[in-house]
């Protein structure tokens, strides 16, 4: 009995050192994360961060993406006055002619939303109605800026003062005026000038007006269809280039599948000698598994940059930087495939008399062809996405368009223009896998 009695302390003494070893690890786990987040949170900086955070600038830069403005713009120096869609030279109203919402003469007068207005006068100043704030007069002192508020009122957030620049920003329109340029900024919705520039006889014209010139009216051009005309306007417009951004998008769809597809051809004999049941040397399987590795492990931006130093920026470039990732990816899950085939297929097809590629063909092939497929094109769905940041780094495809309508910090609604384009193309590259699939592998 006493030793009976003996083992069972001991065995409670063991199961209670296990229930606290159990207890003191489910502590430490979540004591370990939060410390780790808590390291995070300095280490990032992330007090500083919501410190420099700028709401206002985010609502801005989204309200770009689905808004234009028009410029209304005044020489200092001559008096000129322009107009134009997003300050461009391609947008610039023809002479003689203002937006509807603009009225020049001996002034020029410039209706803005929630019954705002701005007028330039004829001695070089500026005057503006503001609801709720009142009237405001803006010259200039030879080379400083001179601005008379109302009275009992200070400078409000909105508008920002010095001696040599004002700006106003409300949420539909602003003007700005230093000593060589008055100007007023009008924001509206919609992507202006995107299927015709204004230079363009369909511009301005309402859908029904177009479906009755493309159809019934008479020709606008003696040796051409008002659809034909219709159809180059829209392909040769300056502002949006839509000519140009199909070219670039086609350009990015072949970088990727000239990488991955090369990739796949280059990674599947490789595969067969890096499968341990199929290589002929154990140091052979092991050389092409560390190579795979290598490929694999080297982001393809990093090989984006040591290609184009080695053969020169181009889409090409992009597409060797894409083959080489892949080649390592596929080298690795194609031969792990091939490791995981059932070897009585192969043997049925030996007993036949059949030579080792017909062994390859009948019987190993058909087993791995859906894993190679998938992946494939999988991969190409991805690499179309990565070739537009490729392209930025090589000069090519989208990418580049993109790029460049960053970096001018106005094109915005270029920019969503063109993040649009490539999820679209992405979901057309999705769906037509999906049949690629289903027709290969399910027949």
């Amino acid at each position: 009995m006493s030793m009976a009695a003996a083992d069972m302390n001991s065995l409670r003494s063991d199961l209670v050192r296990s229930f606290l070893r159990r207890k003191r690890f489910s502590l430490a786990v979540p004591g370990l994360i939060l410390l780790y987040l808590t390291y995070i949170f300095f280490a990032f900086d992330v007090p500083g961060l919501v410190s420099r955070a700028r709401p206002e600038n985010a609502a801005i830069l989204l309200g770009d993406f689905w808004s234009y403005k028009t410029h209304v713009t005044r020489d200092n120096r001559t008096g000129d006055v322009q107009a134009a869609i997003e300050g461009e030279r391609k947008g610039e109203y023809p002479d003689g002619t203002m937006p509807d919402w603009v009225t020049t003469g001996e002034e020029t007068a410039i209706a803005l939303p929630h019954g705002a207005e701005v007028r330039y006068l004829a001695d070089g100043s500026a005057a503006l109605s503001i609801p709720e704030f009142g009237d405001l007069h803006v010259g200039l002192d030879g080379r400083q800026i001179v601005a008379t508020l109302p009275d009992g009122t200070n400078v409000p957030d909105w508008m920002s003062l010095s001696r040599n620049r004002i700006s106003i920003n409300q949420n539909d329109w602003r003007f700005s005026m230093t000593p060589a340029k008055t100007e007023t900024f009008r924001y509206q919705m919609g992507w202006e000038l995107f299927f015709f520039t204004l230079d363009s006889q369909f511009h301005g014209r309402s859908a029904g007006e177009l479906i009755a010139l493309a159809f019934w009216e008479p020709r606008l051009e003696p040796d051409r269809s008002n659809i034909s005309a219709m159809a180059r306007d829209v392909w040769t417009n300056k502002m949006w280039r839509h000519g140009d951004v199909a070219w670039a998008m086609g350009e990015t769809v072949l970088m990727a599948f000239l990488g991955t597809m090369g990739a796949g051809l280059i990674a599947l004999p490789l595969a067969f000698f890096a499968a341990s049941n199929f290589a002929p040397a154990r140091w052979l399987r092991l050389s092409l598994r560390r190579v795979f590795d290598l490929l694999r492990g080297v982001d393809g931006l990093i090989w984006t940059v040591i290609l184009s130093r080695a053969f020169g920026p181009g889409p090409l470039t992009g597409s060797l930087a894409i083959l080489m990732t892949d080649t390592g990816t596929f080298g690795k899950t194609f031969s792990e495939a091939l490791e995981n085939i059932d070897d009585k297929q192969v043997e049925g097809i030996q007993s036949t008399g059949a030579s080792a590629v017909q062994r390859m063909r009948f019987g190993v092939i058909p087993q791995v062809a859906p894993v190679i497929l998938s992946q494939l094109l999988y991969y190409l769905e991805s690499n179309t996405r990565s070739a537009t940041v490729i392209g930025a780094l090589v000069g090519g495809g989208i990418g580049l368009l993109l790029t460049q309508a960053i970096i001018t910090q106005k094109d915005w609604e270029e920019v969503c223009y063109y993040m649009i384009l490539t999820v679209i193309t992405v979901m057309i590259m999705d769906n037509l896998s999906g049949w690629i699939r289903r027709r290969i592998i399910k027949g």
